[in-house]
């Protein structure tokens, strides 16, 4: 069986995007059987919503096995090499991108201030 994409987001309470806005569904839009594919919706959902700073939509893999935040201090804004020669922090895994979210949201805020810093989720 080839691995399936879909499109998942909405509109929230706030950009923390912890909660969907009252009366709000989350939309799921799929299966997509490759990831251009699901990329090209997620585009489109997005761009509809451009002017929404309330509304996200992201990309899931089907039985994705886990979600890791990886990220640092880097060298510059290319985010390419990490200062002083050390390795990306990856915390995890976690089982869902909930779970992930929110660590990624704290290591993130507190590095707000710090140009070169950076965390995102991958997926495994």
């Amino acid at each position: 069986m080839s691995e399936q994409y879909w499109v998942i987001g909405g509109i929230y309470t706030s950009t923390e995007f912890d909660a969907l806005a009252v009366g709000a569904s989350e939309v799921k839009l799929g299966p997509f059987d490759d990831y251009a594919e699901a990329k090209a919706v997620w585009r489109a959902k997005s761009m509809e919503t451009v002017d929404d700073a309330f509304a996200r939509f992201r990309i899931e893999k089907e039985h994705h096995a886990e979600w890791w935040v990886v990220g640092g201090s880097y060298t510059g804004t290319d985010f390419k090499t990490i200062a002083e020669g050390g390795e990306e922090e990856r915390i995890g895994p976690f089982a869902s991108y909930e779970a992930a979210r929110k660590i990624w949201w704290e290591k993130s805020s507190a590095g707000i201030d710090d140009a070169y810093c950076r965390y995102r989720i991958d997926q495994k």
